[in-house]
């Protein structure tokens, strides 16, 4: 597909994402354990805070300064209104702001950021090796750890600690990718499974689940660019992205996109996934991370990701949000759901994808 024609779907993303209300179109099932309003653009809650980090990423791509302007407005109006009590998911928002304020270091977001932060790292339970307690609106998640911690919190400390220089900030995001890759990585494929618990020392269902690893492989290419993190570390969570992706590349299915459970072909096809992967592909073919095979692979994801992108702009057949499953059924019976994060990683995926379209 050539530039302009992403662009286009870049612009029905948008407009799709502004407009999700829950006014009834939708079934908004409550399934993840957190109250509130999952759909609506005017909410903060983790897909709010993943599709703002889609409007910022495609902004810094564009400079479109109305786009700019309508990211900020969201801040001020829900700093006006007040925020929520502070935990995992309702973090997620945070990663944009900070991304913000250190591109126009505006003093309305600085009080703000540096609140959270504070109460993040000073409040928020920890696990054995201290963790960061997968804690959301009204779960605790005792002595649990998730792979989805590290996209709604982690990059924000990354983020903010570089942007304000407090290299405490920084310094806790490198501990919790290690720390969640020690206990979340499938050292048999390289993939991640979605959570682990210190009470009885299991990966629950080991499941291999889709946006899960979707939230690793655009996670830690974004960790690189945000922390940067060197020596060592930096090569280490190459390491685990290098195995993760190989595995990847195996599981992908013939139509280009990955089921929710990777490894199980019986379960749906979910595009938010196939969005998060082909990013990663693609991101890490461009730096020179990842070879000419990964490239075709994020192509054949993009393909995908824009069939099913419908005229409204809105990304049909996302998995809604996903608690942790028990049993590998549970996540096959994950229902179907518009959403703001589906919105957000189409376009991280079109986005990169402008890069390697021809002329």
């Amino acid at each position: 597909m050539k530039p302009g024609e992403l662009f286009r779907k870049l612009d029905l993303l948008v407009a799709g994402l502004t407009g999700l209300r829950a006014d009834g179109r939708f079934d908004e099932p409550n399934l993840d354990g957190t109250p509130g309003d999952y759909v609506s653009f005017e909410s903060w809650e983790w897909p709010q805070g993943v599709g703002l980090y889609g409007l910022y990423r495609l902004w810094e791509f564009r400079r479109d300064e109305p786009l700019l302007r309508l990211i900020e407005d969201w801040y001020a109006r829900r700093l006006a209104a007040g925020l929520p009590t502070v935990n995992v998911n309702t973090s997620a928002p945070m990663l944009t702001l900070a991304l913000v304020w250190a591109r126009t270091k505006d003093s309305r977001w600085r009080p703000a950021l540096d609140d959270w932060a504070d109460r993040a790292m000073s409040g928020l339970p920890r696990t054995p090796e201290g963790g960061f307690q997968h804690v959301v609106s009204d779960g605790v998640n005792r002595g649990e750890l998730w792979d989805d911690t590290l996209f709604m919190l982690v990059l924000f400390l990354a983020a903010y600690g570089r942007a304000s220089g407090r290299p405490e900030l920084v310094a806790e995001a490198v501990r919790q990718f290690l720390l969640h890759a020690k206990y979340l990585t499938d050292t048999a494929t390289g993939l991640w499974f979605h959570g682990w618990t210190f009470e009885g020392r299991h990966n629950f269902a080991r499941a291999r689940w889709a946006r899960g690893n979707a939230w690793i492989t655009a996670g830690i290419l974004d960790f690189l660019d945000i922390a940067e993190p060197e020596g060592g570390v930096r090569e280490f969570l190459l390491g685990c992205l290098s195995a993760q992706m190989d595995t990847l590349l195996e599981l992908q299915d013939a139509s280009g996109g990955w089921h929710t459970l990777l490894d199980d072909p019986a379960s749906y096809l979910e595009p938010s996934a196939t969005a998060g992967i082909a990013y990663g592909f693609l991101k890490a073919a461009r730096l020179g991370l990842a070879g000419p095979r990964f490239r075709a692979a994020g192509l054949r994801g993009l393909d995908h990701v824009l069939g099913r992108i419908g005229e409204d702009g809105v990304v049909q057949g996302v998995s809604y949000g996903t608690r942790m499953g028990r049993d590998l059924q549970f996540y096959r019976d994950i229902p179907i759901q518009p959403t703001a994060y589906g919105q957000a990683l189409a376009m991280l995926l079109l986005a990169e994808g402008v890069r390697h379209a021809g002329p």
